[in-house]
């Protein structure tokens, strides 16, 4: 039994934002001002077990970062999108070219330029420390903070239900 009240076997992709869900909503910046985002090994690790297992990714976001486009392509993100100001319509053709519905796909978003994709949604999910609009607007809140889990904890709970969380051959080395 799931603790994310939606039918999670529908779920054929999900796509994320990516500072304050996959990274902690306050980073560190270089001398030159550029933002030093995080990554959660664990989240990764999920990530590579459902790519491998046929998930749909996808990376929508607002910042734009070489480093943020190749640690998310080398664990398996099919799509990346960087310097998207308006996510919706990104999200909307990332569902067309992939063949799927809203209700197929869900969506990670902790800020008010994540609600329209967040409302488009069928399982719409905030972490824990998301913007309070974001969070009515979620089915799932995470019971951590971005970049403290948040991927793991959704992806896990869609790959056991698919029956393929924990199998070895499918994760790293595999």
């Amino acid at each position: 039994m799931s603790k994310i009240n939606y039918d999670l076997s529908k779920i054929r992709g999900v796509a994320f934002d990516v500072d304050g869900v996959l990274s902690p909503a306050t980073v560190p910046m270089d001398s030159n001002g550029i933002p030093q985002r995080m990554a959660n090994l664990r989240d990764g690790y999920a990530m590579v077990v459902a790519a491998r297992n046929g998930l749909k990714m996808a990376i929508i976001s607002g910042g734009d970062s070489e480093a943020v486009r190749k640690r998310f392509a080398a664990i398996g993100v099919q799509d990346i999108f960087l310097a998207a100001g308006e996510k919706l319509p990104i999200f909307e053709k990332w569902l067309a070219d992939n063949g799927l519905t809203p209700e197929e796909v869900a969506f990670v978003g902790d800020d008010i330029p994540d609600l329209p994709v967040l409302k488009a949604a069928g399982l719409p999910v905030a972490p824990r420390d998301a913007a309070h609009e974001v969070k009515e607007a979620a089915t799932f809140i995470t019971s951590c903070d971005g970049g403290y889990g948040v991927a793991r904890e959704l992806l896990e709970e869609i790959l056991r239900v698919r029956g393929c969380w924990g199998e070895s051959g499918k994760a790293f080395g595999g």
